[in-house]
């Protein structure tokens, strides 16, 4: 159990390092830029991920005290008083936010790091450290990626972010996919992924599920494992699809997975 913590927040570290550096590279004019999140600019971003840093912290320090989660009018608060940040300040809160929570991560020894266990407020019973952690990298992850792809369309998902998040997608991907999407069809989709490779499958019937690789598939879908998580959290428009993404099969396009995967 501490090798999968251990894994998750090292990649923590090294995210909020590189997006710190991004960060500190941007003009103030940048931080008005539209994001790879609708409606959103990297401010924007950078204030979501931020405020919801100090609500992971104040989380994690729960669990640490004995003292339980915050209540929604905690939340709340943070949220208001981030949005009332102007842009410049958003950006420097997250950098300083951020490395608090992934700070107290780090700190946290083994034993800890296998035993404690963390009531996030909003899951039917508190997690451990190595899942709490990793719900914060799918955030931290996807939304560095909006930041990023504001200033280069071919950017993809942080690598030592994709290896753990491909491991835990199964946890997901009921509840974000749209089984109705394809019109009442049953189609089954053998998933093979690069870097790293894994092959399974992907059943979109009454529920969309992953499930072993089927043996005759109706589809094949091959890509970098980096684009099949940005996938299924509708980060897949067809100017930010790396061209190595192949479908075959017949009666089954990408812009039907872009549907069944619309985001959130």
């Amino acid at each position: 159990m501490t090798e999968r913590a251990d894994r998750i927040i090292d990649a923590l570290r090294s995210g909020h390092d590189y997006l710190t550096t991004v960060v500190h590279g941007l003009a103030a004019a940048d931080l008005d830029r539209p994001s790879g999140a609708s409606e959103w600019t990297v401010a924007q971003v950078l204030s979501h991920l931020g405020s919801g840093a100090e609500i992971g912290l104040a989380a994690l320090e729960g669990a640490l005290s004995g003292t339980g989660p915050k209540d929604m009018d905690f939340n709340k608060s943070v949220w208001a008083r981030w949005d009332a940040m102007p842009p410049v300040e958003q950006a420097e809160g997250f950098v300083a936010s951020n490395e608090a929570l992934v700070r107290a991560y780090e700190d946290l020894d083994a034993q800890t790091r296998q035993d404690l266990r963390i009531d996030l407020g909003f899951l039917p019973a508190p997690v451990d450290v190595a899942t709490a952690a990793s719900m914060r990298l799918s955030e931290f992850a996807n939304h560095s990626w909006d930041v990023e792809v504001a200033f280069d369309r071919t950017v993809g998902l942080a690598r030592a972010a994709t290896e753990p998040l491909l491991d835990q997608v199964g946890m997901l991907i009921g509840f974000v996919g749209k089984a109705d999407a394809l019109g009442g069809r049953h189609v089954r989709v053998a998933v093979r992924t690069t870097s790293p490779e894994r092959s399974f499958g992907l059943d979109l019937g009454d529920a969309v599920a992953l499930t072993d690789e089927p043996a005759e598939p109706d589809a094949v879908l091959s890509t970098p494992a980096e684009w099949w998580l940005r996938l299924v959290t509708g980060r897949h428009a067809p100017a930010n699809t790396p061209k190595g993404v192949t479908l075959t099969g017949d009666g089954l396009t990408l812009d039907d997975l872009r549907k069944v995967f619309p985001g959130f």
